[in-house]
């Protein structure tokens, strides 16, 4: 349940628009619901701001599928990550209204609405086109939380030139999310640059010692750059909920 939700259900107790025991009804299933094979925590959004995020991975598809439908029936937005196609189909199916973001891998359901508490934008920036999965699971969060998002692709150290052509949307920021593979050198690149906090992503994407992205975790977590944090490997949607998070203080 979202806070506005809960400030109508209250607001109509005190009008009378409604009895104790039915708002005792609606409240009934908070903090979780159980439907066995998955407690669903309705109560995040009141505590966090935001609903629950579905992690898609290993799940199968009818229990994402009544996840969802639980989500839903009490929010607003509805957002499950690491989804593909065919998933996301079974959830089309049953919430027609529902619409997938293909490099992301997230299925949103729900329109988000603009964060009126957050003070500037995010600039997603990867290194490289091979990170776009990555980078965009950044961007799409950030949205859905209703942070204003920009873009800014394929700026890897390979050509550094073509990162320095956009040092005013660097400035412009309020918080950077660095996604980069290989030896992950971006990211520090980007925090010498700027007075904002930035996230680093290492990927996955490298050749045989990049060992699936140890190799950027690594070389992220032992940056020189002051203001940058490390999140996990391919942890997309980890950077741009944390991103969110900071354009609201």
């Amino acid at each position: 349940m979202e806070r506005e939700a809960l400030e109508q259900l209250l607001e109509g107790v005190r009008l009378g628009e409604m009895t104790v025991a039915e708002a005792l009804e609606r409240l009934r299933e908070l903090p979780f619901e159980d439907l066995g094979y998955a407690k669903v925590d309705h109560h995040r959004a009141l505590r966090q701001g935001f609903p629950e995020v579905i992690f898609c991975q290993g799940k199968a598809p009818e229990h994402v599928v009544a996840i969802v439908r639980s989500i839903r029936a009490r929010s607003s937005l509805v957002l499950a990550t690491r989804a593909s196609r065919e998933l996301y189909e079974a959830v089309h199916a049953d919430a027609p209204e529902a619409v997938y973001h293909e490099p992301a891998r997230i299925i949103q359901v729900g329109e988000p609405r603009p964060d009126p508490a957050s003070k500037g934008a995010v600039l997603v920036i990867s290194a490289g086109t091979a990170d776009l999965p990555v980078a965009e699971e950044a961007a799409v969060t950030a949205e859905a939380a209703g942070c204003p998002v920009e873009r800014l692709y394929d700026v890897g150290v390979a050509g550094i030139h073509r990162l320095l052509a956009h040092r005013q949307a660097l400035d412009a920021a309020r918080v950077l999310i660095v996604v980069a593979g290989m030896e992950g050198a971006l990211a520090s690149v980007v925090g010498g640059l700027v007075d904002k906090p930035v996230i680093a992503v290492p990927t996955s994407v490298g050749y045989g010692a990049s060992f699936n992205g140890l190799a950027a975790l690594l070389g992220m977590l032992n940056s020189c750059a002051s203001g940058l944090v490390v999140v996990n490997i391919d942890n997309g949607f980890g950077a741009g909920y944390f991103a969110a998070m900071l354009t609201r203080l």
